[in-house]
């Protein structure tokens, strides 16, 4: 340790861990110090890219910089100072070993295959796993220059570079942070490098593979699949599919029960798709909607659940246990979630907030980090979603002032947000840290009265999205039973709930076609400002609901920084953003708005980016 620094030696330590995902969709970083998370964000919302980028095989080599940037800031360090890096896929499941010291001549590994024939079947699987091989390379010399401060003097033996088998890290993510010592996991989602299904026990700090499904058998891409059929973008809209259902029939039930065939020991099939053959043409995206998709949607959406209801039977029978914890891109279904929550044979069951692709930053960090420093406990458990960048007051009055935007300095935020809300006006509302996943949940959100039936209309026409989308509630947690039937602590936006009988026709922006609502309940110590503006609310109109969705536009991520928020209030009919202390209206100002400074543009260079 000679020679070293004080700064050195302090960060030495330390044992910092960086997670990374990045090969198909919602690319991410999270990064541990000591067994803590301290950051994690998609790199969606520093690019505005959605999804950050296409699952494709040429993109493997793009690397969630902005979100990796953010992290290593939060930790105040730099890459070189990185003890760990776990990567979320394994590219040595697909490849020949003995090809791989030569990314560029990779010979994927496929027995069954003659080299000829793995070349005509997919001619991308050389540059797809070449990519991934090259990314410690990449991430020392590939940064955007603008980024340079916390990249520069990297180099790839600063630290230890893990590859992570993909489903390990859904499972290590759905585990790990769960409130459980003891619990069943699974994991569904299109695809990891072979497996497409795992179930698994967890036991306080280690993970145990019972079984898994491969491909081509997929749950998740069989629904990715109907997803393009009706119209919608494959590994992006799957959600919009969900919604539809819930205006259809079981017309086709027959027809996806014949496509899914469950097997013994947690096995199935899926084959005899043809799609064409059985449903008729593909929608195409601007088509109307028809009753027929609406069938499609309602039949795939039943079956899926009956398949996964079985499947979590059998996982019940192999570990005997109460708790059930699932990631995975299957596991942001919040319809599927309740089922298995209502029928299914588990007491408990807890799902990770950013269940898809983009946890895995999170659950490959968590598995180093438990195999480097090997704790007697879990060091960490996660109460919220809240991991991403904020921004102070003073911060956001620096932008404002630049921008020469007009606003009004709240003396108290809660109460005069409340009553701009009860004359149901729609608001964005810019708070504290930004959510990790793709919820919303008060952070970075729009909000409305869910008194007027008539503002779930308005909401869509906000967002310029769908008429058939529904929009969410958000509901303190000490009235969520009061107002949805057996109403219970779901933080995450992750289970639907019935609408009390009682409290029907009183909230009706938020009461979906079928009665349910997808829930976020919220307590004081996850977010403050947050619960104290319902609180008012409440006692301004007797409602401790409100309606929450993402505050973004269409095909737009969320925003992330004041730029954003203001970017998207400004070229959207919404009517007022509350952001920190400041409130901007689409009026014109009066003596009582702030005026504008002559700050210089570096001052707020961070506020901005």
């Amino acid at each position: 340790m000679l020679g070293l620094t004080i700064v050195e030696l302090y960060s030495k330590a330390h044992m910092y861990i960086l997670g990374i995902n990045a090969v198909f969709h919602d690319s991410s970083a999270c990064i541990f110090k000591d067994g803590i998370l301290l950051a994690a964000a998609e790199d969606e919302r520093f690019t505005q890219i959605k999804h950050g980028k296409r699952p494709v095989p040429f993109s493997t080599y793009e690397l969630p910089y902005h979100a990796i940037d953010y992290c290593l800031k939060v930790a105040g360090i730099t890459l070189k100072d990185v003890d760990h890096i776990a990567y979320s896929f394994n590219p040595y499941l697909l490849i020949d070993e003995d090809k791989a010291r030569d990314p560029l001549t990779l010979i994927p590994f496929q027995p069954t295959a003659s080299l000829k024939e793995v070349a005509e079947v997919n001619p991308w699987n050389n540059l797809f796993l070449s990519s991934i091989l090259n990314a410690p390379g990449q991430l020392v010399d590939g940064y955007p220059h603008h980024l340079q401060k916390r990249f520069l003097n990297a180099k790839e033996t600063d630290w230890s570079w893990h590859w992570v088998d993909h489903h390990l890290a859904h499972a290590a993510s759905a585990f790990y942070p769960a409130p459980y010592e003891e619990a069943a996991i699974l994991t569904m989602d299109g695809r990891g490098e072979i497996a497409t299904t795992t179930y698994n026990i967890g036991q306080q700090n280690h993970i145990t593979r019972l079984a898994e499904v491969g491909l081509p058998n997929s749950l998740g891409l069989l629904y990715e699949q109907i997803t393009s059929h009706l119209g919608f973008l494959h590994s992006s809209d799957e959600y919009k599919v969900m919604a539809l259902a819930s205006y259809g029939k079981p017309v086709f039930v027959k027809d996806f029960r014949e496509m899914i065939q469950i097997r013994d020991n947690g096995q199935y099939t899926i084959n005899n798709l043809h799609f064409e053959e059985r449903f008729g043409p593909k929608r195409l995206r601007h088509e109307d909607f028809t009753a027929h998709h609406f069938n499609i949607a309602h039949s795939l959406q039943k079956v899926l659940e009956e398949t996964a209801l079985e499947l979590v039977q059998w996982l019940h029978e192999q570990t005997k246990v109460d708790n059930l914890t699932m990631a995975g891109g299957v596991a942001l279904n919040c319809v599927l979630n309740a089922r298995i929550r209502d029928r299914g044979p588990f007491k408990n069951i807890w799902v990770q907030p950013a269940s898809g692709d983009s946890g895995t930053a999170l659950g490959a960090a968590m598995h180093i980090d438990i195999q480097e420093r090997k704790p007697d406990s879990k060091a960490f458990i996660m109460s919220h979603a809240y991991w991403g960048p904020e921004y102070t007051d003073a911060e956001i009055g620096k932008f404002l002032d630049w921008a020469k935007v007009p606003y009004k300095k709240m003396e108290n935020v809660a109460m005069e947000t409340a009553k701009i809300l009860a004359e149901d006006k729609i608001i964005g509302w810019f708070q504290g840290r930004m959510e990790y996943g793709p919820r919303a949940l008060g952070s970075r959100s729009i909000l409305a009265s869910p008194i007027h039936p008539d503002m779930q209309r308005r909401l869509n026409e906000v967002k310029d999205r769908e008429d058939f989308r529904p929009v969410a509630p958000v509901v303190l947690e000490e009235d969520a039973a009061t107002w949805f039937k057996d109403g219970s602590v779901s933080p995450y936006m992750l289970f639907i709930y019935d609408v009390a009988e009682d409290k029907k026709g009183k909230i009706p922006a938020v009461e979906h076609t079928d009665g349910t609502a997808r829930i976020q309940t919220i307590n004081r110590d996850q977010h403050p400002l947050y619960y104290d503006l319902i609180s008012e609310f409440k006692k301004l109109t007797g409602v401790p609901v409100l309606v929450n969705t993402s505050f973004n536009t269409l095909s737009k991520p969320i925003v992330c920084t004041p730029r954003d928020a203001i970017a998207c209030f400004w070229t959207s009919p919404f009517d007022v953003l509350v952001m920190g202390s400041y409130l901007i209206e689409k009026e014109h100002a009066d003596e009582n708005f702030g005026s504008n400074s002559n700050l210089q543009e570096s001052e707020i260079t961070d506020t901005m980016s």
